[in-house]
């Protein structure tokens, strides 16, 4: 059995050849067309959330620190992740900002050396997470401690319950869930609403199809 604070087979996927069709498969084809969420809805998201002094979790490709706008042309950005595949691909695609790269498990209690971040993303994260909502929010406790006070968490996620799913997203879902690339069979938004709402302040979710897209302020 799969221990609920093993967050390897939802990272595992994302090897070097995966990451460089990644941006035309997930932000291209299954964003617009599966989960019904276009990425121009994650990326103005982005940027109406993200600060100058912003750290990313689960940073994917880069794909939205190197599209977003930052307030000011010298940000402090920096990167975590458990993959060094994706914390490569990702360092390399915006070298312009000289980020900071910290490998860390986020299921797991996170030490880092550095100062504290005034906003955290979080940009689907979650639904590679094994584990309940009430499991996996724990990410939130071990993130807490790296932002700053009054800072802001954001993030989005894949929900399987509380949302719209058409025929093709349940069978995506199905196919993820079963390889261990997704760990949301359980993610309810009724869950997700109760972790945040735990933890923050000034909560706010959106729902586009059946990705929702969230906020709060550090208390």
């Amino acid at each position: 059995m799969k221990k609920f604070n093993d967050a390897t087979p939802g990272q595992a996927v994302y090897t070097k050849r995966m990451l460089g069709i990644y941006d035309f498969l997930v932000l291209g084809i299954s964003n617009q067309w599966i989960w019904k969420c276009p990425t121009s809805h994650l990326l103005e998201f982005y940027n109406r959330q993200i600060s100058s002094n912003h750290l990313d979790v689960g940073v994917g490709t880069g794909y939205f620190l190197d599209h977003c706008v930052f307030s000011n042309t010298d940000p402090r950005v920096a990167l975590m992740d458990l993959n060094l595949n994706s914390l490569a691909s990702a360092a390399a695609r915006i070298e312009r900002y000289k980020p900071e790269t910290y490998r860390a498990n986020v299921l797991e209690a996170i030490d880092i050396d550095a100062a504290a971040f005034e906003s955290i993303g979080v940009n689907y994260l979650l639904h590679c997470l094994p584990g309940s909502m009430a499991e996996k929010a724990v990410c939130f406790d071990h993130l807490s401690p790296c932002l700053a006070a009054g800072g802001k968490l954001f993030g989005s996620t894949i929900l399987s319950g509380g949302v719209k799913r058409n025929w093709a997203a349940k069978r995506l879902m199905a196919f993820y869930n079963k390889k261990g690339i997704f760990g949301n069979e359980e993610d309810e938004l009724k869950g997700l609403h109760e972790a945040l709402e735990e933890r923050f302040v000034e909560v706010k979710i959106k729902v586009i199809g059946c990705v929702v897209l969230f906020c709060g302020s550090k208390k």
